[in-house]
C-alpha cells in the first residue's frame, strides 16, 4: 500500500497544473472593479475619463470597453499561449513517435523504446517526454504513461495517437508498425491544418478590413454628418428665436448628437466582439479562442472614439 501510495504521489508530482480556473478568476476580477468604475461615472460619484469633459454616457462606455478588456485580455492570450504550446508539441509528435518505432525494430519493448526515445531532444514535446520516461522508471506501466502524457496535454491529435498506441500494445501486435503508421498519419494531418490555417488567415485579414473600414465610416459620419446637423440645429433656433417662439428641437441638439455618438460606440463595441469571435471561430473553431481577436478590436475602438 504504502508503495502504491508513493507512485501515486510521485505520478501527481509530475501531472500538469491547470491554471485556466486562476486565469478566469483574474479576469473576472478586473472585469468587475472596471464595472464599478464605470457605475460610479454614470452615477457621477467619480469623473474619471481617458478624455476631459465627456459625458457621463460615455465615460461609462469607455471604462464599459476597459473592463470588458480586462476580461478577454488574461483569458484570451492565456488560450493562445497554451494553444501555441500544444501545437509546438504536436509539431514535434511524429518526430518522437518515429524514433520509437525506430527503437521497437531492435526488439525493445514499448517502456524501453520511451526511455530511450527521451534522450532525444524534441523541443516543447522534450520535457513531456522526460516525464512519462521518469514515470516508467518508477513503475508505471508504459500505457500509463502515455494516457497521463495524453491528459497533460489534452489534445484530439494527441489523444488520438495515444488510443491506437494502447490499443495496439493491449492487442499485442507489432506496434513498431503501428507508430510508424501513426507518425505518418499525423505528419499528413499537420500540413492538411496547416493549409488550411494559410486559408482561413485570409478571411481573418478580411474581418479586421471591415471593422477598420466601419470605424472610418463613423468618423466620416463624425466629421461632416453630425457638424451639419449642429449647424441645422442652431439656425433653426436662430429662425425660432428672430419669430419669437421656441422649437423643442432646436434646444435638444446636443442632447441628439450626443444619442448618435454613444450609439456609434456601442455598435462599434458589439462590432468587436462579434467580429473577434467570428474570427476565432474561423482560426480553429473555437469560440474562446476569438476573445484575444476581441480585445484587438476593442483596443482598435477605443483609441479611435477618443481621436475620434
Amino acid at each position: 500500500m504504502a508503495r502504491k501510495d508513493l507512485e501515486e504521489a510521485r505520478v501527481r508530482l509530475y501531472e500538469k497544473k491547470d491554471r485556466t480556473r486562476v486565469v478566469i478568476g483574474v479576469g473576472l476580477a478586473a472585469f468587475a472593479l472596471f464595472m464599478f468604475m464605470a457605475v460610479l461615472n454614470v452615477l457621477g460619484s467619480v469623473d474619471i475619463s481617458l478624455r476631459t469633459g465627456d459625458a457621463p454616457a460615455k465615460r461609462f462606455l469607455t471604462w464599459f470597453v476597459v473592463a470588458i478588456m480586462g476580461f478577454t485580455g488574461p483569458y484570451g492570450f492565456y488560450l493562445a499561449r497554451k494553444q501555441k504550446t500544444i501545437k509546438q508539441i504536436e509539431r514535434r509528435l511524429p518526430e518522437f513517435l518515429r524514433d520509437v518505432a525506430e527503437a521497437g525494430r531492435f526488439g525493445m519493448t514499448l517502456a524501453e523504446a520511451i526511455i530511450v526515445a527521451s534522450s532525444g531532444r524534441y523541443g516543447k514535446l522534450t520535457p513531456e517526454i522526460k516525464k512519462m520516461a521518469a514515470q516508467i522508471d518508477w513503475g508505471v506501466p508504459a500505457t500509463e504513461a502515455l494516457r497521463l502524457f495524453a491528459t497533460r496535454v489534452d489534445t484530439p491529435t494527441v489523444n488520438r495517437v495515444v488510443s491506437i498506441i494502447v490499443k495496439s500494445s493491449d492487442a499485442g501486435g507489432d506496434v513498431a508498425d503501428v507508430l510508424a503508421m501513426v507518425s505518418h498519419d499525423s505528419k499528413e494531418n499537420q500540413l492538411t491544418e496547416d493549409e488550411r490555417a494559410i486559408a482561413m488567415s485570409t478571411y481573418i485579414a478580411v474581418i479586421y478590413i471591415s471593422f477598420l473600414v466601419f470605424l472610418v465610416t463613423i468618423w466620416i459620419l463624425n466629421v461632416t454628418f453630425l457638424p451639419k446637423i449642429r449647424e441645422s440645429g442652431q439656425a433653426l433656433e436662430a429662425s425660432t428665436s428672430a419669430l419669437g417662439a421656441e422649437n423643442p428641437l432646436a434646444g435638444n441638439i446636443n442632447q441628439v448628437i450626443l444619442g448618435l455618438q454613444v450609439a456609434f460606440f456601442i455598435a462599434a463595441i458589439v462590432h468587436a466582439l462579434g467580429d473577434g469571435i467570428l474570427a476565432g471561430v474561423l482560426d480553429n473553431g473555437k469560440v474562446a479562442n476569438g476573445l484575444r481577436h476581441s480585445f484587438f478590436m476593442l483596443v482598435i475602438a477605443l483609441i479611435s472614439f477618443q481621436i475620434i
